[in-house]
């Protein structure tokens, strides 16, 4: 999408920070999984321990996408049934013991505390747009993809919001002691031991199904670069029994490893949301520039945005803010990132001139 509306140098930007931000995300899910199962299991407070868990962790999932793409895309429909259910049953069972006190403001947040907050909160939308991937095998997806995807943000808004209030509602000041699982806190109010028990497994089936699903979906982002030129040919091999791009797949999981075992949840999610925003934003400059585009030359029947460009200009101003609430080494950490595959751009495209020149010698002679 941005590469047809920027060009070829964008778009490879764009696909590379996309899979680089989709890493640093699944590498901050990890580290939420190990938070959240430290409750149980405190030996994962442990530098060692928790570095032999990622490992299991990235390393079972990795095997269960390589050895067969239909058992993980059945883990991902099992896991999407059994996180929804028992946490709407839990904001209803909450509802009784909210307290209306423990609901109101103490502190004003500040502009400044607004920014940083929000750009952390991010973290918990991104991924949407995975379903994408998907989009050559839905039907009509130019009217569907869209929808589906508004009906499901607001899906997952409401839900979020309503475990928030029923959270904040029942726990109060004691909120701020339960960082690492909050959830958990709150099902042991409301159901005691077994069903904290319960909600930590939910939770940690809920964050194996989302890391389950990126590293099914998203190396096949590395495997179709490769083919077509955009990312060493390895990335392109397919493995002679399993039919799954193997290396794509393996790669993709072991740099996502190595980004949990070195940074914290906060950290990473912040680079991650920070670097798909980016993407947001290219998208949304994107579609205003290709809107106009559509309304000459295609003129299809599928989904039209309400008001023209008034809602990606919206958006890119919520990216715009949202960025610029980053700190000075996340603006750095990007830079680099940025600088680093421009110059591996430059390469690519100066070794495709000689490879050229190479044939074209050949045929003459």
């Amino acid at each position: 999408f941005i590469e047809e509306a920027f060009g070829p140098y964008a778009g490879f930007l764009a696909g590379n920070m996309y899979v680089f931000g989709s890493m640093a995300s699944d590498a901050a899910l990890a580290n939420a999984l190990a938070d959240t199962l430290q409750y149980f299991l405190p030996a994962l407070r442990v530098d060692f321990n928790r570095i032999i868990f990622m490992f299991l962790l990235f390393g079972g999932l990795t095997w269960l996408n390589i050895s067969s793409v239909k058992n993980g895309v059945r883990f991902i429909f099992f896991t999407s049934i059994v996180k929804f259910i028992p946490l709407i049953l839990l904001v209803f069972l909450a509802i009784p013991h909210v307290e209306a006190n423990n609901l109101v403001w103490t502190v004003e947040p500040t502009a400044g505390n607004i920014g940083p907050a929000a750009l952390l909160l991010f973290f918990a939308f991104l991924g949407l747009e995975t379903s994408l991937c998907n989009g050559g095998e839905i039907k009509n997806p130019a009217r569907n993809v869209p929808l589906g995807l508004l009906g499901g943000l607001a899906i997952v808004l409401l839900l979020y919001v309503s475990l928030q209030l029923v959270t904040q509602g029942t726990l109060g000041n004691d909120l701020t002691n339960h960082k690492d699982a909050p959830l958990a806190a709150l099902a042991n109010i409301v159901m005691g031991k077994t069903g904290m028990l319960f909600i930590v497994i939910v939770t940690a089936v809920s964050i194996l199904g989302s890391l389950s699903g990126e590293i099914l979906c998203i190396p096949r982002i590395l495997f179709a670069a490769a083919r077509n030129n955009m990312m060493p040919k390895l990335f392109a091999r397919v493995h002679p029994k399993f039919a799954t791009p193997h290396i794509s797949i393996a790669v993709y999981a072991a740099v996502g490893f190595i980004m949990a075992v070195s940074g914290g949840f906060k950290q990473l999610a912040i680079f991650a949301s920070a670097s798909l925003l980016l993407i947001y934003l290219g998208v949304a400059l994107a579609a205003i520039l290709l809107q106009k585009k559509q309304s000459k030359e295609i003129k299809t029947k599928g989904f039209r945005m309400p008001g023209g460009p008034v809602i990606p200009l919206l958006g890119a101003a919520a990216v715009i803010w949202l960025l610029s609430n980053s700190s000075k080494p996340e603006v750095i950490g990007l830079s680099i990132f940025i600088g680093l595959f421009s110059v591996v751009y430059f390469f690519m495209l100066r070794g495709r001139k000689v490879e050229k020149q190479g044939w074209k010698k050949k045929a003459e002679g």
